[in-house]
């Protein structure tokens, strides 16, 4: 057994305009087994480390990977392999390897030198590597020029395609009479958690979630868990899979082993294609050229709805720059950079060093998987080795987006309820399907990647209350007023109550249902369109909220933990609910009202024409025959997709939706610009 040692250190190029933040990779038949620390703003940044890794034969090669440190997506920079058959024992060779990137245009990449020393394994060194000071140096010096630089960092933000991951189920996994199972994916730095469920010999999970491929890490990670209690968690297996060699729309089924005992995973993987990402300047973006504008709006023109249903829509963010940003460092400087969100995508602006008002000039596009998105773009200050600190945020739903005009916007705080320091200037743009918009709401709504430390917040609990109180206060008033019908507080409601009952139940048929909410909505339109009404009124003011109990109070209910945050989660649910069937009546969200009226006339007149019996034996037809038709179909539920698309009273607060209905709303909006 032989051990290898490796000395690094990195030199750039004295004339290169973009800092880099560099670190090497080192791999061993395609296994990761050291990474060296990342220095951060430097042109000529040293290491000055050492390390020594244990090997079974030279049959094998050292590969370095070195790559660029940045918040989104590390830019790759180039690769190198150290062969090992021809080193001899105990002798130091100082090597000059010149790196390579097959997709880059660029012929020279750099040279990477390195010192390596081949000697038998001492068994006073430890297994792995070994971080201690450096008696000598490997040189990295990389000649590249700023256009290059600028290149690398935008093609590794952009992804080439998205893995489609379908976790399926367990098979013979131990029965326990306690506990939970749950399973963990994760892709370089994206990762996702799927709910817990009860142990049992064939747990069925039916999740589906989306990864965007890179094409410097395409190593699944899959990890199964077992957990008894609030700590009690233990791993019944971890195993990697390599997808780089999964063809382009090919689904592969994965039936991977798990520890001795401990059963079977089964998960489906599909590599689909991805378009419309790019990072540009403003002046030459993708909307800025008309060809490829008309292009884009004719691919999502109605009359386009067959093709590509999966492809909702188009969204062009054109950052302009900030103003007035607050300073985070002693010395009164900041280094601001614009991070965009859509989704579970992200890209990033460059950094504008020591100023607060940055000038950014870059568009950013994405494609549209969901109108009911939210873009989100954040703000922060660039910190060296340390993380970035926040500066603002805001937050545009892109049913909102008035397409070409140029917004100056106030930045906001993390939770984006209250107004922060500063603003930025910018221009979005979105073109999407209406037709495919309508299909994707009734569908399941992709979950956040991110996974969120939930904690007891005795403001949310409070606010939750609150949410839900207000809410059943509203359902007793309901069930007031319909009483008072009955003991005829009014004589001439009564009346006209009594004779709407005989009526509607002589001549009921259930298309009078849909109807019924179709009118309704539609006299909360007429109501919206006159004036009499507004869909803000409701919004929920969370400074008004108070905030129980004392500081001591987290410590006292730590043993019941769980419980409350099973309750805190429960309240917001209810809460939600609630909520958001209320705005689709009132015209918060007019595309989500409009498209719950086009799905109550079509139910009208379906119910109407076709007996409710056959519509029964369809839906238990489809029902019992649709696992055998699709064994591995995700269950969903149509209305509980469509609810969780209408934004609920707190996220009206966070994030406003303007709406214009009627002339007489125009013009007042128009006065009060002026």
């Amino acid at each position: 057994q032989s051990c290898q040692s490796f000395s690094p250190c990195l030199t750039a190029h004295p004339h290169r305009a973009f800092i880099i933040d560099p670190y090497v990779k080192f791999k061993l038949e395609g296994k990761q087994f050291y990474k060296s620390k990342v220095v951060y703003k430097s042109l000529n940044p040293r290491w000055n480390e050492s390390f020594s890794h244990a090997i079974r034969d030279r049959e094998h090669n050292v590969e370095l990977r070195v790559y660029d440190k940045n918040r989104t997506a590390d830019e790759f920079m180039g690769s190198t392999c150290i062969s090992l058959t021809n080193l001899e024992l105990y002798k130091t060779y100082e090597m000059d390897l010149p790196l390579e990137d097959s997709k880059s245009k660029e012929d020279d990449m750099g040279i990477i030198g390195v010192e390596v020393c081949l000697m038998h394994r001492d068994a006073t060194i430890k297994k792995g590597p070994v971080r201690r000071k450096a008696s000598s140096t490997f040189k990295l010096v990389i000649f590249k020029s700023v256009r290059l630089a600028k290149t690398l960092s935008t093609r590794n933000q952009m992804w080439s395609g998205v893995f489609r991951i379908t976790l399926v189920e367990g098979q013979d996994l131990p029965p326990s009479s306690n506990g939970d199972v749950y399973v963990r994916f994760r892709l370089g730095d994206q990762k996702y958690k799927s709910k817990n469920l009860c142990i049992q010999e064939n747990p069925q999970w039916r999740e589906e979630f989306d990864f965007n491929k890179f094409e410097d890490n395409q190593e699944l990670q899959v990890e199964v868990f077992s957990k008894k209690g609030r700590k009690g968690e233990e791993s019944w297996g971890i195993f990697e899979i390599d997808l780089s060699k999964l063809a382009l729309n090919e689904s592969q089924l994965y039936t991977h082993m798990l520890n001795p005992g401990k059963g079977k995973l089964v998960f489906l993987v599909i590599l689909l294609p991805c378009w419309g990402v790019s990072i540009s300047d403003v002046e030459s973006s993708t909307l800025a050229n008309p060809e490829e504008k008309d292009a884009i709006i004719e691919k999502f023109s109605l009359r386009n709805c067959h093709h590509c249903v999966g492809e909702v829509g188009f969204l062009q963010v054109n950052i302009i720059r900030a103003n007035e940003l607050p300073s985070t460092d002693i010395n009164g400087k900041t280094n601001p950079l614009c991070v965009v969100e859509l989704g579970n995508c992200k890209l990033q602006t460059t950094t504008s060093y020591k100023t607060g008002n940055p000038e950014w000039n870059q568009a950013f596009t994405f494609p549209i998987k969901d109108i009911n998105d939210v873009v989100e773009l954040t703000v922060l200050d660039e910190n060296g080795d340390k993380s970035p600190n926040f500066l603002g945020k805001v937050a545009i739903p892109l049913l909102s987006v008035q397409n070409g005009q140029q917004m100056c916007l106030y930045l906001k705080k993390e939770n984006l309820e209250r107004t922060a320091k500063g603003t930025i200037t910018l221009q979005v743009d979105v073109i999407y399907n209406k037709v495919r918009a309508g299909i994707r709401t009734f569908q399941p709504k992709e979950s956040k990647l991110i996974e969120e430390n939930l904690k007891i917040n005795k403001k949310i609990l409070a606010r939750n209350i609150y949410r839900v109180r207000k809410i059943s206060t509203a359902v007793l008033y309901t069930l007031q007023y319909i009483k008072s019908c009955f003991q005829w507080q009014s004589t001439q409601r009564s009346l006209m109550a009594f004779l709407i009952f005989l009526v509607t139940v002589w001549h009921w048929d259930l298309f009078m249902l849909p109807l019924f909410l179709l009118l309704l909505i539609g006299w909360n339109y007429y109501q919206l369109s006159t004036g009499k009404a507004s869909s803000n009124q409701d919004l929920v003011s969370n400074e008004n909220l108070s905030e129980p109990g004392k500081k001591g109070l987290m410590d006292k209910i730590h043993m019941v933990q769980e419980v409350v945050l099973v309750v805190q989660t429960s309240l917001e649910e209810v809460a939600n609910m609630g909520e958001r069937i209320k705005n689709i009546f009132n015209w918060s969200v007019p595309f989500l009202s409009s498209l719950a009226c086009l799905v109550l006339f079509v139910a009208t007149v379906l119910l109407y024409y076709i007996p409710l019996r056959y519509i029964v034996l369809i839906w238990g037809i489809n029902k019992f025959t649709k696992k055998l038709r699709k064994p591995y179909s995700i269950d969903g539920n149509e209305m509980l997709d469509f609810l969780v698309r209408v934004p609920s009273d707190v996220q009206k607060v966070r994030v406003q939706f303007y709406i214009q209905i009627g002339r007489k709303k125009q013009n007042t909006l128009k006065i009060h610009l002026k």
